[in-house]
């Protein structure tokens, strides 16, 4: 199979294998089957979560590329067509990374040849609106580079929620969502619900109230639809655990009780028996400069049972890590509990895992659910190893590696290191330390992400050349833990720049995590010349001069983060992610834009999903789930669109 299926702007599509499908027992398949059916049927509510605005965009964008009578072989059709792709990309009409909003590439007066050429008898407006009205309240918000500029903004300047244009909050300020769960938090203990996670807030008649999401409730409907596939679903379960969460979990959509989330996310870190496994409901909270709000997604999956060798030999010596780690005993787990490990093949992408997919999860988010029970951890397989296929020879390793022994050590251990750093990331990074009584990791405010990522980040990087690898049989030598180290440092000192439009500093937690850990690593040890910036034909380049001293440096750092974290220290996180991971350096930047224009090549990549079909007898049992990889990107956003459109694009219903 073909993995590239095509570029537009700085985007390109992929598509992943789903390798063994067809050799999985009918009862396994009819299970993925109904619970991909879930993953999907809530996309709307992603999309409307990001921008009030979005359904309605999107409804207007694709009903013109359907039905519009022009020429279509213009250049400006396939200007508007690369737009039309980058909002299904970005599940709206702001950058699915940057977060600002993505420019029309087009003039409104080809948007306005564009409505007055298509039909539009069949399409429906919200009610008691005038459609001129419509169209122009949808012209001004597509064109008007002042409404709805960055969905998420993390300037501590400025109040985070009246410069951020999700939908999570409406005419509420910073100060007072602040101030109302935590209250709801201070009422409580330890072991408190995670306020907010699934309502939007919102203040009417001066009064703050929620609007839970819930059956019934805000996205009732696209809620109604994943019930009814999760209740397919459960004639097909594995085991009674499987059993029990779903319906949990169904309860939980039911009602909106986030105990009954806590609840079902218990049964899910315990039942590790099940090949299938699946994440579906409001999970992380990226998508909240507040970090309160979760974000829809979903993914169904099934265990690649020899490559969760590895993952395990981590799980099972998770104690030996957390006892091994250089950071403080007092934030350190004397038992840890509960983790365990596997790595899968993704089986379908829903939500906010789709077109762009995390390469690893660790779940769930609930920091006391976690230290009491534990975590499950991924690592995507089929999806590391899409990204792998298509590196291959692209250019972009030979353009930006200093060494030709740094481009053969990549080629020989990169994608075992990379994966390995994942495992290590996700299984115990996430995992490992702890929290003082009383601190709330929402302490932290809109910079706990960062920190979070950060701290996962180092974990992996300080033992991925730890002897105690090679003894566990993870790693063939210490090369592997090199060709990391060279990777994560070319990326989060030069590389990742090429996603930054020029003039612009870093604004995705991932992202200036990334840089944090580089630039600090890299001040820290300029006086021993651990890292450097070498120059060749006016070309920079990233050099380690000592292995050994740069592992040490992130066990420093390592150390600090977490003391950081547990001790919930807001203004020393604050110091750290603005003074590292933020600013960018003009002049460097500038030379990357220009070497990676050349080589031509989009900097972010997201996924098709396969098609899955299911056969059933004549009497309507199933008989058999056909998967193919023919559909091409257009029609598989149109079909989504038609075919789990749930919700209304008026958004304030």
């Amino acid at each position: 199979m073909n993995v590239f299926v095509e570029k537009f702007a700085d985007l390109k599509i992929l598509r992943y294998s789903v390798p063994g499908f067809e050799n999985l027992d009918l009862k396994k398949k009819i299970y993925i089957y109904y619970l991909s059916q879930a993953a999907l049927s809530g996309r709307d509510i992603l999309w409307d979560q990001n921008n009030k605005n979005n359904l309605a965009i999107r409804s207007v964008l694709e009903n013109i590329w359907k039905t519009y009578k022009g020429k279509r072989d213009t250049q400006d059709f396939k200007l508007f067509e690369i737009y039309l792709k980058r909002v299904w990309f970005s599940n709206g009409i702001h950058h699915h990374y940057s977060t600002e909003k993505i420019p029309a590439g087009f003039s409104v007066s080809y948007f306005d040849e564009l409505i007055d050429r298509s039909k539009w008898w069949s399409f429906k407006i919200p009610s008691g609106v005038k459609f001129k009205a419509f169209i122009a309240e949808i012209r001004d918000i597509i064109f008007n580079p002042e409404r709805e500029k960055k969905r998420v903004s993390l300037d501590s300047e400025k109040d985070l929620l009246h410069s951020s244009s999700n939908n999570y909050y409406h005419d509420v300020e910073q100060s007072e969502a602040e101030k109302f769960y935590g209250d709801l938090k201070a009422s409580v203990g330890k072991e408190s619900v995670s306020f907010g996670l699934n309502s939007t807030l919102v203040k009417e008649s001066g009064q703050l109230s929620e609007k839970v999401w819930k059956l019934g409730g805000k996205y009732g409907k696209a809620i109604e639809q994943i019930i009814f596939w999760l209740n397919q679903a459960l004639n097909y379960t594995e085991n009674d655990l499987q059993k029990k969460y779903i319906g949990t979990l169904i309860q939980y959509y039911t009602t909106g009780d986030l105990a009954l989330f806590d609840e079902y996310s218990i049964d899910w870190v315990k039942e590790l028996s099940g090949e299938v496994d699946f994440v579906n409901g409001f999970i992380e909270v990226y998508g909240d400069p507040l970090g309160i709000k979760g974000s829809w997604e979903s993914i169904v999956n099934y265990k690649d049972t020899e490559a969760t060798k590895r993952a395990t030999i981590l799980s099972e010596n998770a104690q030996w890590f957390e006892d091994h780690s250089p950071v403080d005993p007092e934030f350190k787990k004397t038992e840890v509990k509960g983790v365990s490990a596997k790595v899968i093949n993704v089986a379908i992408l829903g939500g906010d895992c789709y077109p762009a997919t995390p390469i690893g999860i660790n779940l769930p988010n609930s920091e006391w659910i976690r230290e009491k029970y534990g975590s499950k951890s991924v690592t995507i397989e089929n999806i590391t190893q899409a990204y792998f296929l298509d590196s291959m020879n692209n250019g972009m390793l030979e353009e930006f590696a200093g060494s030709m022994e740094e481009i053969e050590r990549a080629k020989k251990f990169g994608y075992l290191a990379g994966n390995l750093h994942t495992d290590l990331h996700e299984c115990l990074g996430h995992g490992s330390g702890k929290v003082k009584d009383g601190v709330n990791t929402e302490a932290l405010k809109n910079y706990y992400s960062t920190i979070e990522e950060t701290r996962a980040d180092l974990f992996a990087l300080y033992y991925i050349m730890d002897e105690q690898l090679i003894k566990l049989g993870l790693v063939p030598s210490p090369e592997a833990a090199k060709a990391e180290f060279d990777a994560y440092l070319r990326n989060g000192l030069i590389t990742q720049l090429t996603r930054i439009e020029q003039g612009k500093n870093i604004e995705e937690s991932h992202m200036r995590n990334r840089q944090l850990i580089s630039c600090w690593v890299f001040e820290a040890g300029k006086a021993q010349n651990v890292v450097e910036f070498i120059y060749s034909d006016g070309k920079t380049f990233v050099r380690i001069n000592d292995y050994q001293a740069l592992r040490i440096l992130f066990g420093k750092l390592l150390k600090e983060v977490q003391r950081i974290k547990s001790e919930g220290d807001l203004e020393a996180a604050r110091n750290l992610v603005e003074n590292f991971g933020v600013k960018v350096d003009r002049q460097l930047h500038e030379e990357i834009l220009v070497r990676f224009k050349k080589i031509d090549i989009a900097p972010y990549a997201g996924f098709l999903n396969p098609v899955y079909e299911l056969k059933t007898w004549p009497c309507g049992t199933p008989n058999d789930v056909l998967i193919r990889y023919d559909e091409d990107y257009i029609s598989q956003m149109l079909r989504y669109s038609k075919e789990f459109g749930f919700l209304p694009i008026d958004s304030n219903r």
